[in-house]
């Protein structure tokens, strides 16, 4: 344990939609308000919560994954820390959700990140439709797990005073700690869409909203009760191999079509002394001819199909960057450097063609999961046989992949997947993104 490191919290829920992220929003900004610096974490394989944590609080969030990362790479995270007052990290889920296999050393559940760094756990309840009953949900998370520890509930979607009281007296008479009730009128609106939330920099009204979940926050929820439950983190020790950038000077697509990527990859890549060049496809503009590498993000193509199949200078500057130096696509972005795009109505879209992949989203068939893969060619950054562990979250349907396997792939149960990847010749591309390098 490393006594430089702040107390900590983790903000969970029985299920997603439970309002976690609006209640940690609003925890973020209440308690920056107050002057009291906060770092923010989010646990699990989320690419958006981040951006949002970053606006509320100012500082940048990072994500802590125990299926993907070793315990020695999450000590090395949780040192972004230093210097805050407290942390505050995210959960994903449910508390204790998480796959059957594990991975680095657990299963991706937030209540691994919970017990590794020792946070106690402040609840978020739904409990419109219910009453006393909402206490045995909390009283049986409380029990669940011996190393987690119950900080307190937060009741959200408290109908009335008189509701508010019978879930206090359940929970009075269970011994669990009501920290706030977020009653229903004071909901944060968060816009969605078929990936989660809409990305923060997208958000025109972002500092206003901001500043309403961190209004809402100060209003209904007990800051001191919620400060006073925070215990020190634990620093976990293990080597901590950094992820390696893909090159020196590395070529970013970056805009509203290909922001997907995690904060601390791009933190791994600077820190080993990598410059990194970002352009923008949206905007018809081409990788910086200087770079020795280029990296294409995850995103949104599917809702920018028509603008990328128009930009010439994106498509001709992309494939004369790939005929020297390397070119990796994650996700969206593989799907940016292959044939076509067909989008949902059914409209095929011409893109940059360094692949011949040719994905269709007119009929939405969801692939979701953590992704292990042994590479069969190199991808910058990465030689033939490394290992490489990611996550996969598209709609997308595959019609056509005719270019060799980039790598052999399974899921978390260790079956294989028909997503493997594409590579010719310095073009690559996955359909997971890049979390950390496997143990």
């Amino acid at each position: 344990m490393s006594a430089t490191l702040p107390p900590g919290l983790l903000v969970s829920a029985p299920a997603s939609g439970a309002g976690k992220t609006t209640v940690t929003l609003g925890l973020l900004r209440a308690l920056s308000d107050r002057g009291l610096k906060v770092q923010p974490f989010k646990s699990g394989p989320d690419y958006i919560d981040p951006g949002f944590h970053r606006a509320a609080s100012g500082r940048a969030s990072f994500n802590l994954d125990s299926w993907a990362m070793g315990q020695g790479m999450i000590g090395a995270l949780l040192d972004h820390a230093r210097g805050a007052d407290l942390v505050l990290a995210e959960g994903s889920m449910g508390l204790f959700d998480g796959v059957a296999t594990p991975g680095a050393w657990g299963t991706g559940a937030s209540a691994d990140m919970a017990e590794l760094a020792g946070w106690p756990v402040v609840l978020v309840l739904d409990v419109s439709g219910q009453a006393q009953s909402a206490a045995a949900v909390a009283r049986g998370f409380a029990a669940m797990r011996p190393g987690v520890r119950l900080a307190g509930v937060v009741l959200n979607r408290v109908a009335s005073p008189r509701h508010e009281a019978l879930v206090r007296a359940g929970m009075a008479d269970a011994g669990i700690v009501v920290l706030g009730c977020l009653p229903r009128l004071a909901q944060i609106a968060m816009p969605e869409r078929h990936l989660g939330l809409v990305q923060a920099e997208e958000h025109g009204g972002l500092e206003a909203l901001m500043a309403e979940a961190g209004a809402r926050a100060a209003e209904y929820l007990d800051l001191d009760a919620i400060l006073a439950t925070a215990l020190p983190t634990a620093r976990p020790a293990g080597p901590a191999p950094a992820p390696r950038p893909p090159g020196q000077r590395i070529a970013l697509a970056r805009d509203a079509a290909f922001s997907f990527t995690y904060p601390h990859l791009l933190a791994a890549w600077r820190a080993a002394g990598a410059e990194i060049l970002p352009f923008s496809p949206l905007a018809d503009q081409a990788p910086d001819a200087g770079a020795d590498a280029c990296w294409l993000p995850g995103g949104y193509p599917e809702l920018h199909a028509g603008t990328l199949a128009a930009a010439e200078r994106f498509r001709a500057g992309l494939r004369a960057f790939g005929e020297t130096r390397p070119v990796h696509g994650e996700c969206g972005g593989y799907m940016a450097m292959g044939e076509s795009l067909v989008d949902k109505d059914g409209v095929r879209h011409r893109m940059a063609g360094l692949l011949g992949l040719v994905t269709s989203f007119e009929k939405r068939r969801m692939h979701l999961g953590y992704r292990r893969a042994r590479l069969a060619a190199p991808v910058p950054g990465f030689a033939p046989g490394a290992v490489l562990a990611g996550h996969e979250f598209h709609y997308s349907t595959i019609l056509e992949q005719p270019d060799a396997a980039l790598a052999e792939v399974t899921d978390a149960t260790g079956t294989p997947v028909p997503e493997t990847g594409s590579v010719r010749g310095r073009a690559t591309g996955t359909f997971f993104h890049l979390i950390a390098e496997a143990a």
